[in-house]
């Protein structure tokens, strides 16, 4: 059975776009470790998700300064980045590796494409539409009864109200 297409993001790309919302711009790296902090889970998988986030529109991936001499030969390649003081010195590939890796971990910075804000808006909207038939109040009633309000947030609703009656 095909899977149905979700109308915004999953959860566990709402969580990546959380922690971009809350932090700004930021590397695989960072948002690999502001996720760790609530659920375990690999740093390969963090990266995969968020480039299907790329693919998907939700993310921008920035190059943060592309190295110079990306994408020639190896040995060409350390000439070019051997300081004009210093001779080219030959690297195992070991070593490469390990300066790709280290180079491409600053190189990526992710930026979303919507905000915080759009992206509720869009999915409230799914979801009175889906659940609720449309009807806001249904929506109100059902999330000031589903968990304890604050006075606060009560207070901040009546003043919302309010501004929306007197439009």
């Amino acid at each position: 059975m095909a899977r149905k297409k979700t109308s915004g993001p999953t959860d566990r790309e709402l969580a990546i776009l959380g922690v971009l919302w809350d932090k700004g711009p930021s590397t695989v790296r960072d948002v690999h470790e502001a996720l760790k902090q609530e659920e375990e889970t690999g740093y390969t998988t963090t990266l995969k998700l968020m480039q299907i986030m790329v693919d998907k529109g939700l993310l921008i991936r920035e190059d943060a300064g592309r190295a110079r001499g990306e994408g020639v030969p190896p040995l060409r390649r350390e000439a070019i980045l051997a300081s004009p003081h210093q001779p080219a010195t030959r690297t195992t590939g070991k070593e490469q590796g390990q300066d790709a890796l280290a180079t491409n971990r600053r190189r990526h910075i992710y930026r979303p494409t919507v905000s915080e804000e759009r992206t509720q808006k869009l999915l409230i909207g799914d979801l009175l539409d889906r659940v609720f038939a449309g009807s806001a109040e249904k929506l109100v009633l059902r999330a000031l009864s589903a968990k304890k309000v604050s006075p606060k947030e009560l207070k901040r609703i009546r003043q919302m109200l309010d501004e929306l009656e007197g439009q």
